[in-house]
C-alpha cells in the first residue's frame, strides 16, 4: 500500500512530507485510514534521538502513536473488525503472544520486547516500523482497539499513550472509592491521571509548585491541592496518600514526595526516563513504602480503559493542529506551551 507522511530525515532535521508503502495485507492484519494523530513527548524525544541508551533513532522516523482512524480493508482472517468501524492503535503493534507477560495480556512487557509502532521492527520481516503521522496504517488485527460509542474521536487519540500510562497503575494499585491519590505534576500526563482517578471514585489531590495551579487541577476534578514548595503544608500531609503518581518528566528528587505516601503506599513514576536523584531507603524501610515506574498497559487494559473513558466521558484537553504545523507544535512542547496535548487533523494531510 503506497501512502504517505511526515517523517524526521536526521535528529537535526524538521519533519518533512514523506512517501512511502505500507505492507501488503496479511491474513490478520487490518488496515486502517488515520483520522487523528495525537501529539506524544516521546514523538519529540524519539526524532531528535534522545533515547540512544533505549536503542538509536532509525531514519527516516515517521513517528506517532496515539492513532484514531477507521477500517478500510481487512485480511481473510480477521473476525473483530469490518471496513467502516471506528479504531484505535497505541503504542505496540505486535509481540511475541506466547511468553508469560503476554499470555497475562501484558504485551507491553513482553520477554521478547513488544514491536513498538515506530522505530520498532516488524517481527517477520525486520523493515523497521512508520507510526501514525500518516495517511494509513496496517496493524495486527489483535492490537487494533474498538473506539466505543461516547468516545470523541477528535479527541481520544491521546488516550493511546497518555491515558494508557497513567489509568494502568490505576488499576494495578487498586485505586477505587477510599482511595487517596495524589497526582504530581498538571500537563499531558497528570492532567488524565487526575479525571481518571476521580472517575475511579478517588479522592484526588494535585501536588505541585504553583498556587496559581489550584483553580485548574479542582476543574480537572481534584479535591485537594498541596503546594510542594510549603514546608508546613507538606509536612501536615505526611503519611496521607496511598497512590502518588509521578508524572514530572525529567530528573527530580522524589524523596518529598516518599514522605507523603502511608504505610505501604506506592509512589509511581511515569514520567521520567532515565537517571534520578539519590533519595534515602529510610522512609522506604520504616513504612514499607514502594518507589516503582509503570509503562504503557496491554491491550485489554488499553480496550477497559477506552470503555470507561466513554462511560465516564473523560477526554483529554486538545488543542487540533494540521499536519503542516507539527515542527512548530514540537517547539511549543519544548516549552511547555500547549493545554495539554496536541491532536493532528489528519485531514489536513495531502499526498502534494
Amino acid at each position: 500500500m503506497k501512502t504517505y507522511g511526515y517523517a524526521a530525515l536526521s535528529a537535526d532535521a524538521p519533519l518533512t512530507p514523506f512517501a512511502f508503502e505500507r505492507r501488503a495485507l496479511r491474513s490478520n492484519d487490518v488496515a486502517i485510514e488515520i483520522l487523528y494523530s495525537g501529539v506524544c513527548h516521546s514523538d519529540l524525544h524519539q526524532a531528535r534521538n534522545d533515547w540512544q541508551e533505549w536503542g538509536p533513532t532509525v531514519y527516516p522516523l515517521v513517528p506517532g502513536h496515539e492513532i484514531i482512524g477507521r477500517v478500510m480493508d481487512i485480511g481473510s482472517d480477521v473476525k473483530r473488525y469490518k471496513p467502516g468501524q471506528l479504531v484505535a492503535v497505541g503504542t505496540i503493534v505486535d509481540s511475541c503472544q506466547t511468553c508469560d507477560q503476554c499470555r497475562r495480556q501484558e504485551e507491553q512487557m513482553c520477554r521478547e520486547f513488544p514491536t513498538v509502532t515506530y522505530n520498532g521492527r516488524d517481527r517477520q520481516t525486520g523493515d523497521i516500523t512508520y507510526g501514525g503521522y500518516a495517511k494509513h496504517v496496517v496493524v495486527r488485527e489483535e492490537f487494533v482497539l474498538n473506539v466505543p460509542e461516547g468516545l470523541d474521536p477528535a479527541r481520544a487519540a491521546p488516550l493511546l499513550c497518555a491515558g494508557i500510562t497513567v489509568y494502568s497503575p490505576l488499576r494495578t494499585w487498586n485505586v477505587g472509592p477510599g482511595s487517596r491519590v495524589g497526582v504530581v505534576g498538571i500537563g499531558g500526563l497528570g492532567h488524565l491521571a487526575v479525571r481518571l482517578a476521580a472517575g475511579l471514585g478517588a479522592e484526588v489531590t494535585v501536588i505541585t509548585r504553583s498556587a496559581a495551579k489550584a483553580e485548574e487541577a479542582h476543574q480537572l476534578g481534584a479535591e485537594h491541592v498541596l503546594l510542594s514548595t510549603s514546608d508546613e503544608a507538606m509536612q501536615q500531609a505526611a503519611s496521607s496518600f496511598d497512590v502518588i503518581i509521578d508524572t514530572i518528566p525529567t530528573r527530580h528528587d522524589v524523596s518529598p514526595y516518599v514522605q507523603l505516601l502511608d504505610v505501604e503506599g506506592a509512589l509511581v513514576i511515569v514520567g521520567a526516563l532515565g537517571n534520578m536523584e539519590a533519595f534515602s531507603s529510610l522512609p522506604l524501610i520504616m513504612g514499607r513504602r514502594r518507589i516503582t515506574g509503570s509503562p504503557s498497559g496491554g491491550i485489554a487494559e488499553t480496550q477497559e480503559m477506552l470503555d470507561f473513558c466513554a462511560r465516564k466521558n473523560i477526554h483529554p484537553d486538545c488543542e487540533t493542529i494540521n499536519m503542516q504545523q507539527i515542527n512548530d507544535a514540537f517547539k511549543r512542547m519544548e516549552r511547555g506551551d500547549v493545554k495539554y496535548r496536541f491532536v493532528i487533523d489528519m485531514a489536513s494531510l495531502t499526498a502534494d
